[in-house]
């Protein structure tokens, strides 16, 4: 162990792929109760590009890698959003050769790299014998691949489209549903005003429960979602009659980021892809928008109707936790503890059912947690369909794994 004073042990705590609320919530619960047990906590920065970068050198400046976390740092963060430790979408075992770090390019020469003897050779020289990986299935995949190398892994699952599967909930969502909500109730008085459609697009690469409980809740009137292929001349129809409905004559539709035309594919800004083989996503409101306003003449009279359109974006995970997002972090790095505490490791912490639990962390990789279309999306309406609460988890659809 190279920098850091052993006490009972030491945990490696870091948060990968896209910012969301209850990250630093989730920082300071493992923190508080590690060190109240006897541990120390290391927090590596910028996620697993922070165990890639370390240079093993006790005269090297690794400050920007990882940081001795204390009380202090971490009440002060706990109460805030995003993370203070940073984060990054690096995939140590697809490292481009571009990204190598300099003191190893004369070690690592092909175009991709998997770098995962060096992080492992990082965490013993840090002194790390136990990791906390807080992210979605990509970073969490990762901290998969750790664990079957061996190391004690106990992983949290964070993404605000709420598809990590094997938990009900990932910190984050609950923050994007109300911040959806209210922005959308904010938007309705220039929809209203001019009689318009309001398209707005959403996060949801894979699965669309982002603007399917807003949907649900009220938000929209209509939701298109990567799970369905919709047919763009339909939902011009069906927002037309929405729109001829309502006193205020505007309509409404969520888009998800990866929702599709009939017979078409996902929209990307480039065919640049992450670490992880991801293309950025975007375009797919604007699409919407464009079309419904050109088909809306065949509905509405002979009359084109225009159309308020706008991509929420970052507003939905950007600012302060809600309460659930306060109190399901802390709950989560507490159980974390628990297992380490036991000496059990290799799993994920989640909530299932109304019940905080854990399962096998290989449960990551394993499956995929979409919307089960078939029970909970009317696909003539295009919208939530549901015949029952009775016995569902807390965000309804959100325990299903389609």
């Amino acid at each position: 162990m190279a920098n850091v004073k052993t006490k009972k042990g030491v945990i490696g705590i870091l948060t990968g792929g896209g910012d969301v609320p209850g990250l630093n919530p989730a920082i300071r619960g493992v923190t508080l109760r590690a060190l109240r047990e006897g541990f120390d906590v290391i927090g590596i920065r910028h996620g697993w590009a922070g165990l890639v970068d370390m240079v093993r050198d006790k005269d090297f400046d690794n400050s920007d890698n990882f940081l001795l976390l204390d009380e202090e740092i971490v009440d002060r963060t706990g109460r805030t959003g995003g993370t203070f430790l940073h984060s990054s979408r690096t995939n140590p075992g697809r490292v481009s050769k571009s990204n190598v770090p300099a003191h190893l390019k004369d070690k690592f020469t092909a175009d991709k790299n998997d770098l995962t003897a060096e992080v492992l050779k990082n965490l013993a020289w840090l002194g790390i014998d136990m990791l906390i990986p807080i992210g979605g299935d990509d970073t969490l995949s990762y901290g998969v691949r750790l664990h079957k190398e061996g190391f004690r892994v106990i992983a949290i699952p964070k993404t605000m489209d709420n598809d990590v599967p094997g938990t009900d909930y990932c910190i984050g969502f609950s923050t994007c549903i109300t911040r959806t909500l209210q922005l959308v109730n904010s938007l309705r008085t220039s929809a209203g005003s001019h009689e318009r459609f309001m398209v707005l697009e959403v996060f949801g690469r894979y699965a669309g429960f982002t603007a399917m409980l807003p949907t649900m809740a009220g938000a929209a009137n209509r939701c298109v979602i990567p799970e369905y292929k919709f047919n763009i001349e339909h939902l011009t129809q069906l927002l037309v009659e929405d729109r001829r409905k309502n006193p205020s004559r505007y309509s409404t539709v969520l888009v998800s980021e990866g929702a599709m035309f009939e017979g078409g594919e996902m929209v990307f800004e480039s065919n640049a892809a992450d670490a992880f083989g991801h293309k950025k996503l975007g375009g797919i409101g604007d699409l919407v928008s464009e079309k419904v306003k050109e088909l809306s003449a065949k509905f509405n009279n002979g009359k084109q109707i225009d159309v308020v359109n706008q991509k929420l974006g970052y507003l939905v995970r950007c600012g302060d936790p809600d309460a659930i997002d306060s109190i399901a972090p802390t709950a989560f790095g507490n159980i974390a503890l628990d297992l380490l505490l036991k000496g059990v490791h290799g799993r994920l912490v989640v909530l299932k059912n109304g019940r905080y639990d854990d399962v096998p962390i290989e449960t990551v990789t394993s499956t995929k947690k979409v919307v089960n279309v078939k029970e909970y999306y009317n696909t003539e309406r295009l919208r939530p369909h549901y015949a029952s609460f009775e016995k569902k988890p807390l965000f309804i659809m959100a325990g299903d794994m389609g």
